[in-house]
């Protein structure tokens, strides 16, 4: 009893700390990771064995971690080296990506090819920003898409602020088709065996559906304060600078970008896993830097990964104590078995948690949960699997601090003159996001249950 206290209490702890983000996560994590080490495994539980099975380091030497015959592998437990490694692959990727200058051009091509004109500027950025975050960090598209926003917004002479709370919403929905979209969905793919494709037919024809309604809902709510029509700037007299600087590195890094997109598309194929396809990503992407290599790498977001880390650690706590297991229990009755019930309980408290904790987090401590009600109730856990995912990924959208690329945009806005107060982001895309999760939620119903 005293080994489960103290997982609880450290964990509570760990999402206390990162909420009131007075400290670096990663400071957050690493310490309670260090704190379970120690309370937890040593003197609660006294077990080498389940410290050993949280690190979880053995795996990585084993050909499975790497490649796989037949279905994909599955963690069961402990620090997920294969999410680690690929997010690390991917950074190094888009890094080389944005020293390249790809995404300036590719946002301010198109706008060129809208003509300059506020309201197609508006839905294409829109659609650019999910089909972007279906496989680069959301936190990575929104810093660009915000940015080169608000400099054709002072060019243009339009309001720039409901573009970037429609990016915002548009990044989280994009990521959450994808596999590699979002993080809750990296650490959902890689622990429970899922692949790019298995994500794409199931998440991701409901996000294709959603992004589809919220583009239109978007459009009549917020087209009209975009811009003054005394303010109608002729698009004939618009000059931006739309420049390669360097053709070789573009060309370089939109190759890896469409190798990489390629094998992870097929990786369930080829038996490939993701831990090998972010290696081999980076591994190219820093061979064809040159002198830029050590730059790039430099560049890459450590803090994360070591966030990473640390959480991995606390949540293995929680479960090697089986205090997961009790919690599973607990909304298995509540539900009354009942699948529909459970579902809903799945999105709508991942959804709304989400809202105010760390999407993260949550997500890596609900994996075991489901896993267990998938045992113990019948429900299936890819059903499962679908409808965390949806709730993570979308119910972050709803306040300033659900997610990072929301943080960002948000931080972005105020530092050139354009606050974005609680009060207006959550009037905008609140009522976007209950659309979409009853969207998800009908989706989830009528076609796997």
């Amino acid at each position: 009893m005293l080994a489960e206290i103290m997982a609880i209490v450290i964990f509570v702890a760990m999402f206390v700390l990162i909420v009131w983000d007075r400290f670096p996560k990663h400071y957050v994590t690493l310490g309670c990771g260090a704190l379970t080490s120690i309370f937890v495994f040593g003197i609660g539980m006294r077990s080498k064995e389940a410290f050993l099975n949280t690190l979880a380091v053995k795996g990585i030497f084993t050909r499975d971690f790497w490649h796989t015959a037949g279905e994909s592998a599955e963690q069961t437990s402990g620090v997920n080296w294969a999410t680690i490694i690929f997010l690390w692959g991917m950074m190094v990727m888009v890094e080389g990506m944005a020293e390249a200058g790809f995404f300036d051009w590719l946002c301010l091509k198109i706008a060129k090819l809208a003509k300059y004109e506020p309201v197609r500027i508006f839905v294409s950025f829109m659609i650019l920003s999910s089909v972007l975050a279906m496989f680069i960090d959301s936190i990575t598209v929104i810093l660009f898409l915000a940015a080169v926003t608000i400099r054709l917004a002072r060019t243009l002479k339009f309001n720039p602020v409901p573009v970037i709370m429609a990016e915002i919403f548009c990044a989280n929905l994009g990521g959450s088709a994808t596999m590699c979209g979002d993080p809750p969905n990296i650490i959902i793919g890689t622990s429970l065996g899922y692949s790019f494709a298995d994500f794409v037919e199931n998440t991701g024809a409901i996000g294709a559906v959603s992004l589809v309604v919220i583009i239109l809902y978007f459009y009549f709510t917020m087209r009209n304060r975009l811009q003054d029509p005394a303010d109608k700037v002729d698009p004939s007299t618009i000059d931006v600078d739309i420049r390669i600087d360097n053709m070789k590195e573009f060309l370089t890094s939109t190759v890896i970008f469409i190798i990489a997109i390629t094998l992870l598309v097929t990786h369930s194929m080829t038996g490939l896993t993701v831990a090998f396809i972010g290696t081999f990503i980076a591994a190219i992407t820093l061979a064809t830097a040159g002198r830029k290599a050590l730059t790039l790498l430099k560049r890459v977001d450590y803090h994360t990964l070591l966030f990473f880390i640390g959480l991995f650690i606390v949540v293995g706590g929680l479960e090697e104590t089986g205090v997961l297991v009790v919690i599973a229990e607990f909304i298995a009755k509540v539900s009354g078995g009942n699948a529909h019930l459970m579902i809903a309980i799945i999105l709508w408290v991942s959804a709304f948690a989400s809202a105010f904790i760390d999407n993260i987090p949550f997500s890596a401590t609900m994996i075991p949960v489901i896993r267990t009600l998938a045992a113990t109730t019948g429900v299936d856990l890819s059903t499962m699997a679908w409808t965390l995912a949806i709730g993570t990924d979308i119910g972050g959208s709803m306040t300033p601090i659900g997610a990072s690329a929301n943080v960002v945009g948000i931080s972005t806005a105020g530092k050139e003159g354009y606050p974005i107060s609680w009060g207006t982001y959550c009037k905008e895309l609140v009522p976007g996001t209950i659309i979409v999760l009853v969207i998800s939620m009908i989706s989830i119903f009528f076609r796997y249950l």
